[in-house]
């Protein structure tokens, strides 16, 4: 009885943080970490080159501005964005093209050896919307290429986020990679790209979604933990694990697909709070063997939330309609050998040599959760008011 107790006080207060966390998400802007990827088109002729970027500018431009070299601070930058998401279309443009010669030095597109000179064309900015959304705005650039046959790669600064980039040619060819802030495109050349084939785009997306996992999803490695310390047994890892991985590979797909959705401002926080939910469960209800349905269910519609955070990183990544099967499949199966990965780790790391030790509980499991629980927290509290 005093267990049912804990529980409903822990389904309670997680249900007031997630009333509270979707009111702040929903009230104004903030610049939380971007799920969505810029979305980067390359067309690259004999002489030069036309990249069109699809992002958030406003971000680019406060973080430019605010250190033009390396990570720039988060709360000057956070203000500046607050600042630059009240401005109309013109004035935004006009502070892009004010900004251009800082925000394209963080930009690196090389020929070979040979850093291109990037001259900014049109800039295409929306209306200021929903304030709870990112306002995606559109620009163009271009630049002269070197009179040789060397390809071209793209890259940019590491807190700029991740990028989906996709060399255009004739009808559907070309490729199409999802890539990390800080990370190099493969190679551009210069004539009419070859069509990626079904084999590849998987084989990059499987790459894109274990590393979305490891090292890159920190929140995600946590939460998988936290499944990982309710108990050793096989059954009870299995059936959380496997809930989990139904309920995420649902909203990826649907999300993905644009069909459901949700702001990341509310997205991120229910995620830190989905970390400290499982993890308090698991000071408080965990046992040697077997597992409730409400664990499996809790587990469940969190995967469902988890769900929503790896599809926003393949919605509207400019996939072929031809290959956007193949990236969505390839990407779920890299988040699951990354989740498989976290496991297996943890499990020779410290469930086969400690496992079965009377003090694995009260040393590992408990001091391990709690320090998950209180990350999760600290997560929560800075994506809501940080």
């Amino acid at each position: 009885m005093k267990n049912v107790s804990y529980r409903n006080i822990l389904f309670w207060l997680a249900t007031l943080c997630i009333a509270g966390i979707m009111g702040f998400g929903l009230a104004g802007p903030a610049v939380s970490h971007q799920l969505e990827p810029a979305v980067i088109t390359a067309l690259v002729q004999d002489d030069h080159i036309e990249i069109t970027i699809r992002d958030a500018i406003e971000p680019l431009i406060a973080i430019s501005e605010i250190d033009p070299k390396s990570n720039a601070d988060g709360d000057l930058v956070n203000s500046r964005y607050v600042e630059l998401r009240q401005r109309i279309p013109d004035d935004l443009e006009a502070s892009l093209r004010a900004s251009w010669p800082l925000l394209a030095n963080n930009i690196d597109v090389y020929a070979g050896n040979t850093r291109l000179d990037l001259v900014l064309k049109s800039v295409d900015v929306p209306g200021m919307g929903d304030p709870s959304q990112l306002r995606f705005s559109t620009f163009t650039m271009t630049a002269d290429l070197p009179e040789d046959d060397t390809p071209v790669r793209f890259s940019w600064r590491v807190d700029f986020g991740p990028f989906s980039i996709h060399q255009a040619g004739g009808n559907d060819d070309g490729f199409t990679e999802l890539l990390q802030g800080g990370q190099t495109s493969q190679p551009m050349v210069r004539t009419v790209p070859e069509k990626q084939s079904a084999a590849a785009l998987f084989v990059r997306f499987v790459v894109s979604g274990f590393e979305h996992i490891v090292p890159k999803g920190l929140d995600h490695i946590l939460f998988v933990l936290g499944l990982f310390l309710f108990s050793l047994r096989i059954k009870p890892i299995l059936a959380q694990v496997t809930a989990f991985t139904l309920a995420h590979s649902v909203t990826l797909a649907l999300a993905s697909l644009n069909i459901v959705s949700l702001p990341a401002s509310i997205v991120e926080p229910l995620i830190a709070i989905s970390i400290v939910y499982v993890a308090v469960e698991n000071i408080l209800f965990a046992k040697e063997g077997g597992i409730s349905l409400a664990r499996i269910g809790v587990v469940f519609c969190f995967g469902l939330l988890h769900g929503l955070g790896f599809a926003s990183v393949l919605s509207d990544v400019g996939l072929p309609a031809g290959q956007f099967v193949f990236g969505l499949v390839g990407f779920n199966v890299g988040v699951e050998l990354g989740q498989l990965a976290v496991i297996s780790v943890a499990f020779l790391l410290v469930g086969l040599p400690f496992g079965k030790k009377p003090w694995y509980r009260n040393l590992i499991v408990i001091p391990a959760s709690s320090g998950i629980a209180l990350m999760g927290a600290w997560w929560a509290f800075e994506r809501v008011f940080l």
